[in-house]
C-alpha cells in the first residue's frame, strides 16, 4: 500500500514486523524495521531507493499495483546496502536498461552483490542535479562513511523534501509513517540507539556533513529517511540532535557491565554502585550482566555515560569472552569524552583485571585504578568495593558533591582485595590532532575510518605516490583508497602495532 508522503511523492516501501537481527547478529531490533522506498512522480518519475532483497518480489508486485513500471525513467540509489538496493534484480528483469543513478562506490557494491555490470548506471557527485519537471529537481550530496563509503542523500526543491538514507532513522516498525504519529519516548529511544550503535565512530564527519549540508541553504521541510519513520512535523528536531550526539555526548550516568562465573563479580558490581550512589545520589548508575542483557542497550548506556565499569572473573588468566567481544565492539566505535575502570573477582590469579585496563586505555578512555578481589568477597572486602565506587564518584563528579561521603576515607585493603596494575598511559590524542601538516618522518599512518595503513615505505601508486613518499609530501587531494576520505581523517599509526 502506497503511503502519501508529500505532494507527489509516496512511500512505497515495505515494514518489516519480524526482523530482529541486522548486519547479522549484531544489532538487535526489538521493534522491527522499515524499508523505506519512495516514488516520485512529477514530469519524470523517479524511484528512490527499494527494499530488502527478502522482499524484492512482493515490493515490485506492490509497486505495479501504483504504476505502470516503464513509466520509472530514473532509479536513485542512495545506498548499496542490500536492505536499501536488494530488489534492483527484480525490478530490473521488468525493466531493464533503467538508468541507475548513485555514487562511483556505489556502483562496485551493486556490482558486487547482484553482478550485473551492464546495469545503465550513471555516477553522481555532490552538488549534481536531476531534473525531474515542474520546476523541481533532484540534487545529490556524497556522504562517504555515514556509514558506508558509498553513502549520499537526495534533495528534492520544490517541495523541500531531503531523503537522508541511514542518517536520521531508526529500525522501528509502525503502521503510522510519521514521526508526530508515533509514540515520541519509543521514537527517540531508538535514535539514540540506532546513533549509539552503528554512527558512534563517525561522529566527526557527522557533524562535518551536517554542516556542509547546511551550508547549501536548503529549505528541509520534511525528512524522509531509509528506516523507520518520516520526520515532518519539526522536522529538523534530528538534525540538531545529531550535532549533540556528534559532539563527544555524554550525561551524569555511569554503566557498570560484567560477567562472572560465581557471582563474586557481579557481588562487586552491587556494592561499588552502591558506594557511587552514597557519594553521589544525583547519578545515574545502571548495571548490566553482559551474559544476559541486550548488549545494544549497554552500549546506547555507555554512549549516554560520563563512564564505564568493566568487571571480570579471571578464566585461564584472561576475562570471561563476552567481556572481551564487548571490549572489541567498544573499541571500533572509538567513544570519546569517556573515562573507565576494571575490577574483578579471582582464585589464583588476577589477569582479567590487567587485560580489561589495557583494552580501555587502548580504546582511548580515561583510566583509574582497577581493583581485584580474591575469591568470594566478605564483609571487609565489600566494603573496599564501596570505598572504591565513592573514589569513582568523587573523580567522575560533574557537578559539586556535598555530604559526609564527600571526603576521601582511608581504604579498607586487606589481602583479599588489592588495586590493579595500573596501565601506561595513553598518547595524547591533541598531539595528533593535524597530521597532515606535521613531520612524521618515516612514520605510517592510519585512516581513523576504516583502518588503512599508508606506509611510507610502498607509498601508493594508484594515487601517482611514489614508494618513499613521506606523508608531509603527500598531495592535499590524497584519498584514503578504502574509504574515499581526506588527509585529515588519518593518524599515526602506533609503533608497537606497526611492527
Amino acid at each position: 500500500m502506497a503511503i502519501k508522503v508529500k505532494n507527489n511523492i509516496q512511500w512505497v516501501g515495505q515494514r518489516d514486523w519480524e526482523v530482529r537481527d541486522f548486519h547479522g547478529t549484531e544489532y538487535k531490533t526489538e521493534k522491527g524495521t522499515s524499508y523505506n522506498s519512495y516514488l516520485i512522480r512529477e514530469e519524470k518519475t523517479v524511484l528512490i531507493d527499494t527494499v530488502d532483497h527478502k522482499f524484492s518480489h512482493e515490493f515490485v508486485q506492490n509497486l505495479e499495483l501504483e504504476i505502470d513500471l516503464k513509466q520509472i525513467d530514473y532509479i536513485v540509489i542512495n545506498h548499496a546496502e542490500e536492505d536499501h538496493a536488494g530488489a534492483l534484480a527484480v525490478l530490473l528483469a521488468k525493466i531493464p536498461g533503467t538508468p541507475i543513478y548513485c555514487t562511483e562506490n556505489a556502483i562496485d557494491s551493486i556490482t558486487g552483490h547482484h553482478h550485473h555490470p551492464e546495469w545503465n548506471f550513471h555516477t553522481i557527485k555532490t552538488g549534481d542535479s536531476l531534473d525531474l519537471g515542474n520546476g523541481k529537481q533532484l540534487i545529490f550530496i556524497e556522504t562517504p562513511m555515514l556509514h558506508w563509503p558509498d553513502s549520499m542523500m537526495t534533495y528534492m526543491t520544490g517541495d523541500a523534501v531531503l531523503f537522508s538514507n541511514d542518517a536520521f532513522g531508526q529500525h522501528y516498525c509502525d503502521e503510522r509513517l510519521f514521526n508526530d504519529e508515533v509514540d515520541q519516548t519509543e521514537l527517540m529511544d531508538q535514535c539514540l540507539r540506532y546513533y549509539a550503535n552503528i554512527l558512534t565512530p563517525f561522529s566527526p564527519l557527522v557533524t562535518a556533513k551536517i554542516h556542509e549540508v547546511l551550508s547549501f541553504n536548503l529549505p528541509v521541510d520534511m525528512i524522509a529517511t531509509a528506516h523507520g519513520v518520516v520526520w515532518r512535523e519539526d522536522a529538523t528536531q534530528i538534525i540538531h540532535k545529531y550535532l549533540e550526539w556528534a559532539d563527544q555526548y555524554q550525561e551524569d550516568r555511569i554503566t557498570i557491565f560484567y560477567d562472572s562465573m560465581s557471582n563474586n563479580t557481579r557481588m562487586m558490581a552491587d556494592a561499588i554502585a552502591q558506594g557511587i550512589y552514597e557519594v553521589d545520589p544525583q547519578v545515574a548508575v545502571k548495571i548490566f550482566n553482559v551474559s544476559r542483557h541486550d548488549k545494544n542497550e549497554i552500549l546506547t548506556s555507555l554512549f549516554r555515560s560520563k563512564g564505564v565499569l568493566v568487571g571480570s572473573s579471571t578464566m585461564n588468566n584472561v576475562m570471561m569472552p563476552k567481556v572481551a567481544g564487548m571490549l572489541e565492539e567498544i573499541t571500533g566505535l572509538r567513544f570519546k569524552n569517556k573515562k573507565a575502570g576494571a575490577f574483578g573477582s579471582f582464585g589464583w590469579n588476577g589477569g582479567a583485571v590487567d587485560r580489561i585496563h589495557t583494552r580501555l586505555t587502548d580504546a582511548g578512555f580515561e583510566i583509574v585504578l582497577g581493583l581485584k578481589t580474591k575469591w568470594k568477597p566478605d564483609g571487609k572486602a565489600l566494603l573496599a568495593c564501596r570505598e572504591h565506587g565513592k573514589e569513582v564518584a568523587r573523580q567522575w563528579a560533574l557537578h559539586p558533591l556535598q555530604g559526609r561521603d564527600t571526603k576521601r576515607d582511608t581504604p579498607a585493603v586487606n589481602d583479599p582485595v588489592m588495586p590493579a596494575k595500573q596501565p601506561a598511559e595513553s598518547p595524547n590524542q591533541a598531539e595528533v590532532a593535524n597530521v597532515s601538516t606535521t613531520d612524521f618522518a618515516g612514520q605510517s599512518l592510519v585512516c581513523t575510518v576504516c583502518q588503512w595503513v599508508y606506509d611510507p615505505v610502498l607509498g601508493e601508486p594508484n594515487q601517482d605516490v611514489a614508494p618513499g613518499t613521506e606523508w608531509q609530501d603527500v598531495p592535499d587531494y590524497f584519498l584514503c583508497p578504502d574509504c574515499s576520505l581526506g588527509k585529515t581523517v588519518f593518524e599515526p599509526l602506533a609503533k608497537e602495532v606497526a611492527a
